[in-house]
């Protein structure tokens, strides 16, 4: 039993000799760097903005609900349950944590069973020739091998994986929100669609309307044969441009199809037109700037960041001995009837060490191009939140122009509409040719689908304006949300 206890013994040892120096770590410990930073946002109810603390564990909720929409609910649920992509990144999520717990598997000691038999033949012209030139060799070792993590490499190497898979998790969240958003816009381009063809539908109506009576004028003398054919090149143009807009809502749906992981031949989404009541959601009043520290994307890039800083210190304790303990306990007989006797044991245990003396500049080499990684992740964290706070101003911005714009437009097709009456009455009184009905007609169409457009851009807007703001919010977090600023 004095094998077993020498190396239990051995172990407490190494164990002990770990923990002490358990707080030496070579290479920097990780700090954020600083960040680019703006007072306020313009055109916005947000507060001033702060330095960058990535908060994306801040639940985001179900932000598509504000929009009060059913169809766009089920093609959520659709999105996040069938898409190839999101399943993809939840694969990556699945390898960076495998490589984390693989990473940590260096911590402990490994130890290996390796049984063995051989038959050997000794030469008979050996410096010291055996009796006995055959004979067998059976063998039962259990081998050991203990790196001593003195200069943290092992745990720097842990470190950094571990906050791979943080970052990979990111990752997930921001194809999740992505997503999210890619199935909110196409959808509201597919309702903005849908209400210019119901437009184009009325207005071939009326141009079938309008060319029965230029006729019914022509047969009586009243006409030219002039307005028969602009009545009918309208009546074609406006046909045409039905077919044109249904092949972009064709083009759209098929997208949708792909982002809800179904084959666009087995996928349709009914005609729903926007109507007076379609509105973007009101951004509350006092809406924290803290709810932009949620953005995943921008948690992926610190989690990089703070990666190749641990690697920064793998790197540098490859300057330093790497010392490892190696044992090998078991038994060793020439015959198996006497295998497992007490008297067939054998072991051995002793430390080992690796001294770098000449590597040909290689951890020197390697040294700078983990502090390169790492100030190339530092240029891509401070991007990153310039490309954020721009994505927030030009959200808002949109949404207060387009708002604005909404209102002039709808003023412009009132007074184009009413100039379209006007001209028709004119014509059917004999008081001007059919070009001005024509143009006034076209005016009001332009003004109209104008209109239709500029609704559908404001809920585009409303659902970039979240997602640069990380996923919606709700009010019953913006208390807790305001109260951490303080």
């Amino acid at each position: 039993m004095k094998t077993w206890h020498t190396i239990a013994l051995a172990l407490a040892f190494a164990g002990v000799s770990a923990n002490a120096v358990g707080g030496l770590a070579v290479g920097p410990d990780y700090r954020r760097p600083s960040t680019p930073t703006t007072t306020n946002f313009t055109d916005s109810a947000l507060g001033a903005w702060k330095e960058a603390t990535p908060a994306d564990a801040i639940a985001r909720g179900d932000w598509w609900r504000l929009y009060h929409d059913s169809v766009l609910d089920d093609l959520e649920v659709q999105a996040a349950a069938a898409n190839q992509d999101l399943k993809a990144a939840v694969a990556r999520v699945t390898q960076a944590r495998a490589l984390a717990r693989n990473a940590k598997a260096d911590f402990f000691p490994t130890l290996s069973l390796d049984p063995f038999m051989v038959r050997v033949r000794q030469s008979e012209n050996a410096l010291n020739p055996a009796p006995n030139q055959l004979g067998n060799s059976f063998a039962v070792p259990f081998d050991l091998t203990y790196e001593l993590d003195l200069w943290g490499r092992v745990r720097r190497a842990f470190e950094g994986a571990n906050l791979d898979a943080q970052a990979r998790l990111a990752a997930f969240e921001n194809t999740l929100l992505v997503l999210r958003v890619d199935v909110a816009q196409n959808y509201f381009t597919l309702r903005t669609l849908d209400t210019e063809r119901a437009i184009l539908r009325n207005t071939l109506g009326l141009r079938r309307d309008a060319l029965g009576l230029v006729n019914a004028r022509y047969q009586g003398g009243a006409a030219s044969e002039l307005d028969v054919s602009r009545a009918e090149t309208e009546l074609n143009a406006t046909e045409a441009e039905l077919l044109a807009t249904d092949r972009r809502r064709a083009e759209v749906e098929h997208a949708l199809a792909v982002l809800v992981g179904k084959p666009a031949s087995e996928f349709a989404v009914k005609e729903l037109p926007l109507d007076a009541d379609t509105l973007p959601p009101v951004i509350p009043a006092g809406l924290p700037s803290d709810l932009l520290e949620r953005r995943p994307d921008i948690a992926e890039a610190e989690r990089n960041l703070a990666a190749a800083n641990a690697r920064i210190g793998v790197a540098k304790a490859a300057f330093f001995p790497v010392v490892r303990l190696t044992g090998v306990a078991g038994f060793e007989s020439m015959d198996v009837e006497t295998l497992f006797n007490w008297e067939s044991r054998v072991w051995s245990l002793g430390p080992s060490i690796t001294l770098p003396i000449f590597q040909g500049g290689r951890n020197r080499a390697n040294l700078k191009r983990a502090q390169a990684v790492f100030e190339e992740n530092a240029a891509g964290y401070r991007q990153r939140i310039l490309v954020a706070f721009k994505e927030v101003q030009d959200a808002l911005t949109g949404a207060r122009l387009l708002s604005q714009q909404a209102d002039a437009q709808e003023r412009s097709f009132a007074s184009a509409r009413k100039t379209a009456e006007i001209s028709n009455t004119r014509y059917r009184a004999g008081l001007v040719s059919y070009l001005e009905v024509v143009e006034s007609e076209r005016t009001a169409l332009t003004a109209e689908r104008e209109s239709a457009r500029i609704t559908g851009q404001r809920l585009v807007t409303s659902v970039q304006l979240i997602k640069a703001l990380g996923g919606g919010w709700a009010d019953s977090s913006l208390p807790r949300l305001a109260a951490s600023r303080r």
